[in-house]
């Protein structure tokens, strides 16, 4: 323990010289971590044990309300990489890969620029291609601000991985925190499996903790800690399942701790002081324009955040916002807001559970022991909200009475302001920032062939936005007064319009299949796989057993990869697993599919394979960064 706690006393930064070499810019250090909340003592965590970030805090200023953008990490760096957010991008689904929008550049190109080394040390993990000409000076595990040239002013990264989700799980585990005193939130079964995963998870706080003590007393031993400005934050929420994959508080609060030395006092936040804490709303959105302002370069109008420090900082903002799209091999979409009391959460697929069969996080021996209680209906109300399927439309927390998320507000008649307010919040950025998210991924592709999802979106001919918008609305909204716009949206001919149609048929369950039966049928031949997937999935699920016969071998070829795109393979998986029992005519067959075929990254033939995995009854390996091991294993052998 002497080990881990011994940097709590590094921070005697106010008293040190001010070194030459950096005199005329500041250096920017940021210290990051993955995959945890601000479960940190500064934050008010007494059963954390986080000596050196209390220590940062103590010196610095810390953010109340920090938010990642999305609640898993290739979709949070995208956003940060970028200045703009993944949903504009087209960048938020994991491993997406899609090319930057036309005119745009990384932010670390701009530093450079403007005269900064840019190391990254070590993760990248972008859901967006890297720009032709080199991002960073160096990315890799040897990038370090100790490379630069003289006098040259440094920007560096140091990622500590330790408290990953993959760390939650290893055993044996040298424990730090007792199970017996950690405090199990509402959502979580009271188990010694969660006990045990959440007190592992303070442990590997406790090491990221420490990691970055280390980081820190290498700058203060270098004599460099008067002129270097520094950031530390997460990801990210925990790696714990329903913070992780999911975008409420839980998911996508983040500690956020920034100390500007007396020096660069003047480029601080307009509330900073020592020891302050700040109420302003920031989120990852907000990092890549507040570095420019803080070098002095005024953001890009390109980038959608907003600086929060530095020469161009704004205002503060009255909303922060976060999303969720395909993780890994299972598709939702969720858009959600805060305005630091209020959380709410729109789900335009609401037919699906927030515990979709995410396999890497059933490697968790909570999402284990939680779903085996949850089948055995010993949960309680609160703690069942993950499995349960439909979810919501729509959600609305009230924070400061309930910090867990668990009590939905959205048909109180005493918050139907605020529901009002932060509905209008999510909507108009939606339109703002052209959110490409409400086509499905296959259709983003198909759409944006030749360009970029960016600038597709930007041409209303292309994408009419407020038209798919209001499909998207109307199709998950689930109310019986928009069924006549459904029915009619079968139609349309932009075959988004067609896709939200058949995906709102199916939402509504049978009387979905009573209102719109024909255009279901005409739909399962449609020009667009993805609107054929959904009709095909809608007639088994919820038709007659003619119905059934006829879409499941409809499903069966879609979801082959050899013959369709990896797009409408992963969406017909997705189909087949969730109709249970009602795809059982077809289970030899789906043995035969094949899992591998083209995409835009390697990664998506992992994601075919545990959907094809799940549906044979087979368990795939992962390694620590979630990939599968299996054909690695077996490649060592031979």
């Amino acid at each position: 323990m002497n080990r881990i706690l011994n940097f709590a006393a590094f921070l005697s930064v106010c008293a040190l010289p001010v070194s030459s070499f950096s005199a005329g810019q500041p250096n920017i250090l940021w210290l990051t971590s993955e995959d945890h909340g601000p479960h940190m003592g500064c934050y008010g965590d007494t059963y954390a044990t986080t000596p050196n970030i209390d220590a940062l805090a103590g010196k610095g200023m810390l953010f109340n309300h920090a938010w990642s953008c999305a609640p898993v990490c290739a979709a949070a760096r995208t956003t940060i990489i970028a200045g703009m957010y993944s949903t504009s991008t087209g960048g938020e689904h994991m491993r997406s890969m899609v090319p930057m929008p036309k005119g745009t550049k990384m932010y670390p190109q701009l530093l450079r620029e403007a005269g900064y080394h840019c190391t990254n040390n070590s993760k990248e993990d972008y859901n967006l291609a890297k720009p032709e000409g080199g991002v960073w000076d160096e990315s890799s595990g040897n990038a370090h601000w100790k490379k630069r040239k003289d006098g040259q002013p440094f920007f560096a990264i140091f990622n500590e991985t330790c408290s990953h989700e993959s760390q939650l799980r290893k055993r044996p585990h040298e424990a730090i925190h007792d199970p017996a005193k950690v405090r199990v939130p509402a959502y979580h079964p009271d188990t010694p499996e969660v006990r045990q995963d959440w007190a592992q998870y303070y442990d590997q706080v406790t090491l990221a903790d420490a990691s970055a003590g280390k980081r820190l007393k290498e700058l203060e031993s270098a004599g460099l800690s008067a002129d270097t400005i520094i950031f530390y934050y997460a990801d990210h929420g925990s790696g714990m399942p329903r913070n992780k994959r999911w975008p409420s508080n839980s998911g996508l609060q983040v500690p956020m701790v920034v100390y500007f030395p007396p020096k660069w006092q003047h480029l601080a936040p307009k509330e900073y002081a020592p020891g302050a804490r700040s109420d302003r709303l920031v989120s990852f959105v907000d990092l890549a324009p507040t570095l420019l302002s803080i070098i002095g370069v005024q953001p890009p109008e390109w980038m959608q955040g907003h600086a929060f420090a530095g020469k161009f900082q704004t205002a503060p903002q009255p909303f922060i916002h976060g999303f969720r799209g395909r993780m890994d091999e299972r598709y939702d979409c969720v858009r959600s807001v805060t305005d630091g009391r209020y959380v709410y959460l729109r789900n335009y697929m609401p037919h699906l559970s927030q515990a979709q069969h995410v396999s890497y996080q059933f490697e968790t021996p909570t999402t284990v022991v939680w779903k085996k209680l949850f089948d055995a209906g010993r949960l309680t109300p609160e703690q069942s909200i993950f499995w349960q399927q439909p979810k919501a439309a729509e959600e609305l927390y009230d924070l400061n009475s309930d910090p867990d998320d668990v009590h939905n507000l959205a048909t109180s008649p005493d918050h139907a302001a605020a529901l009002a307010k932060l509905r209008a919040a999510q909507e108009a950025l939606a339109l703002k920032i052209r959110d490409v998210g409400l086509l499905s991924e296959g259709d983003l592709h198909q759409r944006s062939k030749g360009t970029t999802p960016y600038d597709m979106a930007h041409d209303d001919q292309l994408y009419p936005l407020a038209r798919i918008l209001k499909a998207a609305g109307d199709a998950s909204s689930m109310r019986a007064d928009a069924n006549s716009d459904l029915k009619a949206g079968f139609t349309d001919a932009d075959s988004a319009i067609r896709y939200w149609a058949a995906m709102g048929v199916l939402m509504r369950g049978p009387p979905g299949i009573g209102v719109a039966h024909d255009e279901l049928l005409n739909a399962a031949k449609d020009s667009s796989t993805q609107v054929r997937v959904v009709a095909a999935w809608a007639l088994a699920k919820h038709g007659s057993d003619a119905d059934r016969d006829h879409a499941l071998p409809l499903l069966l070829n879609l979801a082959d990869w050899g013959a369709h795109d990896v797009f409408t393979a992963m969406s017909a998986l997705n189909a087949i697993g969730d109709l249970g029992d009602k795809a059982k005519p077809i289970a030899a067959q789906l043995k035969t599919l094949p899992a591998k075929g083209e995409s835009p990254d390697g990664r998506f033939a992992g994601y075919v394979a545990r959907l094809l995995a799940d549906l044979n009854g087979t368990k795939p390996a992962f390694d620590d960064a979630g990939e599968p091991v299996a054909k690695k294993k077996k490649a060592k052998k031979k």
